[in-house]
């Protein structure tokens, strides 16, 4: 498909963080962009903003005249998450439109490009952030999909002037084989989206495959210990090609040394916290190396990264109350958050809000989530945000309070965790999960400022 022939452009679930990046770039470039979605959200209203349409009314009635009738210059861009009764997309489909998945658009916009891409069930979104604002820091620039707001841009979607393209490779759908990079990061391949793959050994060999895909001599990279084989290993304190090594917080703030066979970089500064964002960094300092960034301009980038949005957010830092808020929706992430919080805060007493996200994943991980937890000095647990699931017999919030290793949990509804704060005020608050637990975020720091 020749993207240049496209006019006009409409995406079915035009509110999901990888299809606003699209649907941003090309109304950026001219094109006549509109969408439909579910619900309302800030990131809807941002698109507004900057002149897309959006309707939230599942009926083609709403649809704008210039897509009512298929022509070879209108394309209908689509997410898997979309259900497959939509009104609006079987519309299109039964009058023959031209339609992609997201990940499709991505591998085609991809192609020529120098392209840089990074998967992992858990660490993509924050790595691949990292390795564009490296670039762009750095002067060496990028064009970029991420799957989260960058804080330093505040976007999800950047505009370079070179033919770099650093991407979101996402692991769910199997959308990331659309992909053929040059360099490709693999953060992670914990067992996840098994609605999906069905079993963890089938998500592995889809890793694989993705490795497989890397472009004639390009580079893999990836963390120590993952099932794949050749690239560069990265680890913290650990035996890998690369390593992260004297890793100490000074000032509150997390700072290593980078060192392998070719370079070491000391003292680099990282004002995200936590092992696992170390482990990121490795990964995008691996990459802006073979992209012959200097050093210096590295740790200069990383020492001003700010992060990205939901991903260890602070939204109320003050001597009465730390509250942060993160996208930790699988136990292995909880585990690393929860650590980072209590590594900085280890004297206060943490308080977490946790949103479970699909019935399937509580089901296939409620002993990992129950583990991870437990970490805490006190759970409100909410309901289970369903996304695009229908409820499953005998899967509620509640099995996983039941194997909890501390009794100081409760299961709340989003009004009562606003209660309990406005009452208690807690000193270390923690927000986490991927459903609409992030509506509770502004009512909650207006609660704390008080």
């Amino acid at each position: 498909m020749e993207l240049e022939h496209i006019k006009r452009v409409y995406f079915v679930g035009i509110g999901g963080i990888g299809m606003s990046g699209i649907a941003r770039y090309f109304h950026k470039r001219g094109l006549i962009v509109c969408g439909y979605d579910r619900t309302e959200t800030a990131l809807t209203a941002s698109l507004m903003n900057e002149g897309i349409a959006i309707v939230f009314n599942d009926d083609p009635d709403y649809l704008p005249f210039a897509f009512q009738e298929n022509d070879e210059q209108t394309l209908i861009v689509y997410t898997p998450a979309i259900p497959k009764d939509s009104a609006i997309l079987n519309y299109f489909i039964d009058r023959g439109f031209t339609l992609k998945k997201r990940s499709e658009v991505l591998g085609i916009l991809s192609k020529g490009m120098f392209c840089i891409a990074v998967a992992g069930t858990h660490g993509k979104t924050t790595t691949s952030s990292m390795v564009a604002h490296i670039l762009k820091d750095s002067g060496n620039d990028c064009s970029a999909f991420l799957g989260g707001i960058a804080s330093n841009y505040d976007s999800n979607v950047l505009f370079g002037t070179n033919r770099v393209m650093v991407v979101e490779a996402d692991e769910y759908d199997r959308s990331f084989l659309t992909l053929h990079p040059d360099i490709a990061i693999v953060t992670s391949m914990d067992a996840d989206h098994l609605d999906i793959y069905g079993d963890p050994a089938h998500l592995t060999t889809s890793f694989q495959l993705f490795a497989a895909q890397i472009k004639k001599g390009g580079q893999l990279i990836h963390r120590a210990g993952l099932a794949l084989e050749d690239g560069i290993t990265y680890a913290v304190e650990s035996p890998a090609a690369i390593r992260a090594e004297k890793v100490r917080i000074e000032d509150g703030e997390f700072v290593f040394d980078f060192s392998s066979e070719e370079i070491n970089i000391p003292a680099i500064k990282l004002a995200l916290p936590g092992r696992h964002n170390i482990e990121n960094a490795l990964a995008a300092i691996q990459a802006a190396l073979i992209l012959h960034v200097p050093a210096e301009k590295i740790k200069t980038a990383l020492a001003n990264f700010k992060g990205v949005k939901r991903r260890f957010e602070y939204i109320v830092k003050s001597d009465n109350h730390i509250y942060i808020d993160d996208y930790a929706h699988h136990p292995e992430e909880l585990k690393a958050c929860i650590t980072a919080v209590k590594t900085l805060y280890p004297n206060r007493k943490l308080t977490t809000v946790f949103q479970p996200h699909l019935f399937s994943r509580t089901r296939d991980f409620a002993d990992g989530f129950a583990e991870a937890l437990s970490m805490s000095d006190e759970l409100w647990m909410l309901d289970i945000y369903p996304a695009r699931e229908l409820p499953m017999e005998g899967v509620h919030s509640q099995m996983i309070l039941a194997k909890m290793s501390m009794n100081n949990h409760q299961l709340l509804n989003k009004q009562e965790v606003l209660d309990r704060v406005k009452k208690e005020q807690p000193e270390l608050l923690l927000t986490v999960g991927a459903g609409d637990i992030d509506t509770l975020v502004e009512p909650l720091r207006n609660l704390l400022k008080r």
